[in-house]
């Protein structure tokens, strides 16, 4: 017995992802349906061992289906997450759309996996934003031992975060520096990726930080705790998949550095590579396809009375988007949803 899933936008990066993690993860899933735009119907995808043909999201009929894990973006979401909704299947969507809604849990199964009992208001649950999501996996084991009082945090985001497009240019930008013919502009960053580092994520606000900046801030509040104050700068790097963040913490009462890495080891969903030796701590490429977030560089900061360093690595197309879904789903199944 289980339950029938759709998985929305199944030809894109995090789709594709969504696909593989329920089928490591062995979902128990009864019935399954690929789900993609007109332009890509009849496009095969991978379920384990098992290829399937997308449907048409338009076209559509959610009525039966348990379960529908969203990656079409918020203006798609916009139109057919309310109508899976309506029809009785659960969305759990991937998009910014319903991140911020009083009345849709935002939801990381580490650090608050209660708030899916809420789902039920709008039968929507959201994912958070990808360094969002690394990010409060390791801080909520932290926070329970000493609250966390504020959060200095400066992000170093792969180009997968932009989606196809942005993987695309960094490959296509990368060569043409060695092809020096064939010359490609920036059209998805603002300024070239190759060998560069921009500091523009999401558009500007009006307080002059960006979108980006103000969705780590947002998110941590509604997902571990209102009262942490948390300031951002999130970074573009070329980097092709992983997201790195160097994490300043401050909290109420000391926390000696031993202790934390202590905690940390023991907390689900975190491993805790920290060596002080050449290589003793994870990068980017070495998250590729894992699970976990792994923290390294753990320290005192030798700066203010409270203070800890760390260094945050996951997969973004993982735990910051597909993985954390999946568990979200698994999640649901487990406190809400029957099976069959």
């Amino acid at each position: 017995m289980g339950y029938r899933v759709v998985v929305a936008g199944a030809t894109g990066n995090v789709g594709r992802e969504m696909l593989n993690i329920l089928a490591e993860r062995e979902f128990p899933v009864d019935e399954i349906a690929a789900l993609a735009s007109r332009k890509s119907l009849g496009t095969e995808v991978s379920f384990g061992d098992r290829t399937l043909k997308t449907q048409d999201l338009d076209t559509f009929d959610f009525t039966g289906w348990d379960i529908a894990l969203f990656a079409v973006g918020s203006e798609a979401t916009r139109d057919y997450a309310p109508k899976a909704a309506r029809s009785g299947c659960v969305v759990i969507d991937n998009s910014s759309l319903y991140r911020y809604d009083p009345d849709v849990p935002l939801v990381v199964p580490e650090v608050n996996a209660a708030a899916v009992d809420g789902y039920a208001k709008k039968n929507i649950i959201a994912n958070p934003n990808c360094s969002t999501a690394q990010m409060v996996v390791a801080l909520k084991p932290l926070h329970d031992r000493a609250r966390i009082r504020r959060v200095v945090v400066s992000t170093y985001q792969s180009v997968s975060g932009a989606g196809k497009e942005g993987i695309d240019e960094l490959w296509d930008q990368t060569k043409s520096i060695y092809n020096p013919v064939q010359d490609v502009p920036a059209r998805k960053f603002t300024k070239q990726i190759a060998f560069n580092v921009i500091p523009h994520i999401d558009v500007f606000m009006d307080s002059g930080e960006t979108k980006e900046e103000w969705k780590m801030v947002a998110e941590t509040k509604k997902i571990l705790d209102k009262a942490i104050k948390v300031t951002a700068t999130c970074v573009r790097v070329p980097v092709f998949v992983g997201h790195s963040e160097a994490v300043n913490i401050e909290f109420e009462e000391f926390l000696d550095e031993d202790e934390a890495r202590d905690i940390l080891r023991e907390a689900p969903g975190v491993m805790v590579v920290d060596k002080r030796e050449n290589g003793g701590y994870i990068t980017p490429v070495e998250c590729v396809g894992d699970y976990a977030t792994f923290v390294s560089r753990i320290r005192q900061d030798p700066t203010i009375e409270n203070g800890l360093n760390l260094w945050c690595v996951s997969d973004n197309l993982r735990k910051g988007a597909a993985l954390n879904a999946v568990q979200i789903a698994e999640t649901l199944g487990n406190r809400c949803l029957k099976k069959g």
